[in-house]
């Protein structure tokens, strides 16, 4: 790997690690005293500030290294992890990232970045420096600190060493030899494990590079500043840990935990942080074996070196730890390998035009007839069809991380707001197009806001509408009829109908006496500089955002609707489909032409009879096993030629003249089909000539110039060269729907006894059409 490749790979885990921070400091909030979660907080820094030296970042490492002394102190138990701290590793973290992004970028931080960070590590270098009583105060913290495991130490009389030398201490003069040799003047060194993993191989070894570690057993009556002076001439260039006598298991978990991800069995963990020597170890292993021999249960090593009393419990639970905790990321590495999104998209490419290209053979081996060509093509057929749901399963990704960012959202939001939110969601397991994903972000990260901000009430109007203080904001996500479904609901004080309509009609947008059902109301909010806020904030008020997040979604090939009741709250649904690149297709025909409409749409097919025509008594229906279904012409909404069909008599010159009954018998009877389709619990149908069957579809979007065309999502190219249609299913039964209802209320207003033309003026305004 060039170094460029290893700075992207960097990129790529730091912003992994940083996702992982931000993720634990949310949920230190309700669990300060969670030790797994401080861990991660501090192993995430750690991790980016070790690997930030390995490239020379110096600015990133002085960075992540001030943050790393306050995080020190929070495992030792010496300062507490409370809100105004999490607060300020948030802004640490949002820094980090910003540091990260200029990297990626190839661009130095500039005087806005450095004062930033140095700001930042004078407030971490305040309450570092502090003593705790003090730094308490700094965090404005007054919970009595205790340390977890109480007396539980590590029985030895002896200091313990931790060394790991840099790889330059050599070229830097220094021997570290010598500075174990000076321990040895004012202590004993009992024992002494060498930590060799990092040599590599001859031929790749640097003879100028230091590789090794060690672990010190020592034996000493001087002070740790005594200890720690011998190696003052090498701090820079080397990481040492001096534990005292009897130190806390706690620490001796960093130290095993700092090991490398290597396979070893418990008691050389133990043998390699210094814990325990060779032969204690070998004769606990005798004891094993003699207890095994006898039948004795409960013969693992960990048992038999407790029961000897020669490590503490919470130390052999450290190792075992350490123990899974490499065998789980080795699964890891084994199951996982990144790809660039870029190589995977073209990779979907080529696959689309290996459908086509396999249409126009299928199409080749059918006009042929060959048996055996047959076959090879319904073979190539399934081949390709296998292909391309592995490769689009490759695009699937869980929409989980999405939801998840919002967690920080809320949490800030709120704070800016004075509001007490919660954030519920459910769902995260559902996947959907890694492309999908990447654009809806924004568009959520708005109804989120605007959910919080106009939708979840304060809390003293909370109380006196009998709800709770705080206000629950939830994110839901599921599958239904071939699409995604993303819902963004809260129970808040829902959308005023009354101040919608009012503002809509001060704006020229619908006329006073124009009447409007309840979805058409709440569309509103969606039109461009429609706001109904009283004044105007950082976050919403300004009437630009909605209707931004309608064009968005719309150009995925989505739909958004509202469901919402005054005083309980509001869910929006956001409705994608599953992938954008490739589908499975139903193939239909209308005249010469054909089209597309996605398989997963599609209920049944039925034949539309005349006499069912005859009993919809001219209206656009027909009934289905007792329901009523209201369907649309394709060859009307696209306003094709109705086929000719030519007159017998219509003949050459010289032929012989044909019998009428003969002629009406060979003329092929022309029949119409119904495709029966679902979208968002509705059914309607598209009235076709031909049912062609199912075909793998490669989605093309339409050029610019067709944006805005209602009916079609896009296009695709049939086996033998030809353009068809994808149809937009959503689209045609939103208008269905409306068309109808439309006219049941023309019609039921027709049954009524005539009123004044005032009040018959205020009912029959022109129809908002939602897009």
């Amino acid at each position: 790997m060039n170094l460029d490749d290893a700075l992207q790979t960097f990129v790529i885990e730091s912003r992994e690690l940083l996702d992982n921070m931000e993720a634990a400091l949310l949920q230190i909030e309700q669990s300060p005293d969670d030790a797994d979660l401080i861990n991660a907080i501090f192993r995430a820094a750690h991790t980016i500030k070790g690997s930030a030296g390995l490239f020379g970042l110096d600015h990133l490492v002085a960075f992540t290294h001030a943050a790393e002394n306050v995080l020190d102190q929070v495992r030792a138990g010496e300062l507490p992890m409370d809100d105004d701290l999490v607060a300020l590793f948030l802004e640490v973290g949002d820094h980090i990232a910003t540091l990260i992004d200029l990297l990626a970028a190839g661009s130095a931080p500039g005087d806005d970045e450095q004062e930033r960070s140095a700001a930042l590590i004078s407030r971490l270098k305040a309450i570092h420096a502090a003593p705790p009583e003090a730094a308490a105060q700094v965090v404005e913290h007054a919970t009595p600190l205790t340390r977890e495991g109480g007396g539980e130490g590590v029985e030895t009389d002896n200091w313990h060493i931790s060394l790991r030398f840099s790889r330059d201490v050599l070229r830097n003069g220094m021997d570290p030899v010598s500075f174990i040799r000076y321990l040895s003047t004012f202590g004993e060194i009992v024992s002494i494990v060498t930590l060799s993993e990092d040599i590599p191989r001859a031929a790749e070894m640097d003879p100028e590079a230091c590789y090794l570690g060690f672990e010190i057993n020592y034996r000493s009556t001087a002070d740790k500043a005594t200890i720690e002076g011998a190696f003052e001439f090498v701090q820079d260039d080397a990481q040492v840990r001096i534990l005292p006598p009897h130190s806390k298991a706690s620490q001796y978990l960093d130290l095993i935990l700092s090991l490398p991800e290597e396979d070893m069995r418990v008691g050389e963990i133990l043998v390699r942080c210094g814990t325990l020597t060779r032969h204690e170890l070998e004769q606990a292993l005798s004891a094993q074996a003699d207890a095994r021999q006898e039948g004795v249960a409960g013969a693992e090593i960990g048992a038999v070196l407790v029961a000897r009393n020669v490590v503490q419990p919470a130390v052999v639970e450290a190792a075992l730890q350490k123990q899974k905790q490499v065998k789980d990321n080795k699964a890891g590495d084994a199951a996982l390998i990144r790809v660039n999104a870029d190589k995977l998209d073209e990779h979907i490419n080529l696959i689309g035009e290996l459908i086509i290209a396999s249409a126009g053979i299928n199409l080749a081996a059918q006009t042929s007839g060959q048996a055996e060509l047959l076959e090879a093509a319904s073979l190539l057929n399934r081949l390709v069809e296998n292909i391309r749901d592995s490769a689009l399963q490759l695009r699937m990704v869980q929409i989980g991380a999405t939801f998840n960012k919002f967690q920080r959202v809320v949490r800030d939001v709120s704070r800016d707001l004075g509001k007490d939110i919660r954030l519920e969601i459910a769902g995260a397991e559902t996947e959907l197009d890694k492309t999908v994903i990447e654009k809806i972000g924004d568009p959520l990260t708005h109804l989120v806001r605007n959910s919080m901000d106009h939708g979840i009430e304060a809390a003293d109007l909370r109380l006196a509408r009998g709800k709770p203080a705080h206000g629950t904001l939830r994110l839901n996500a599921y599958h239904d009829s071939g699409s995604i479904v993303i819902e963004v609901g809260d129970d808040g004080g829902g959308l005023p109908k009354a101040k919608i309509l009012a503002k809509a009609i001060e704006r020229g947008l619908v006329k006073p006496e124009q009447a409007l059902s309840d979805d058409e109301i709440h569309a509103l909010i969606f039109e461009p500089g429609f706001s109904t806020a009283d004044q105007v904030n950082n976050l919403s008020g300004r009437g630009v955002g909605m209707d931004v997040v309608r064009r968005n979604i719309t150009a995925l090939r989505g739909s958004i609707e509202i469901q919402s009741e005054e005083g309980f709250g509001t869910t929006i649904r956001v409705r994608l489909p599953l992938t954008l690149a490739i589908i499975d297709g139903f193939l239909v025909g209308v005249g010469d032409s054909s089209f597309v409409v996605p398989l997963e749409m599609v209920v049944e097919c039925v034949e539309l009879t005349p006499e069912e025509l005859e009993a919809a008594q001219g209206r656009d229906q027909l009934n289905l096993r007792g329901e009523v279904l209201p369907f649309i012409r394709l060859r009307e909404l696209f306003d094709m030629p109705e086929p000719s069909i030519p007159e017998p008599a219509a003949l050459a010159e010289g032929m012989p003249e044909v019998d009428p009954e003969l002629a009406f018998l060979l003329q092929p009877v022309q029949r119409e089909n119904v495709v029966v389709v679902n979208y968002a619990g509705c059914r309607a149908g598209l009235v076709v000539d031909a049912l062609q069957g199912e075909y793998q579809t490669v989605i093309r979007p339409l050029g610019a110039v067709f944006n805005g065309l209602q009916g079609v999502a896009g296009f695709t190219i049939l086996g033998d060269g030809q353009v068809a249609l994808i149809l937009d299913v959503p689209g045609l039964v939103n208008r269905i729907t409306h068309s109808e209802h439309r006219l049941s209320v023309q019609m039921a207003r027709a049954a009524l006894p005539q009123e004044p033309l005032g009040a018959a003026a205020r009912t029959e305004g022109p129809f908002l059409q939602k897009h």
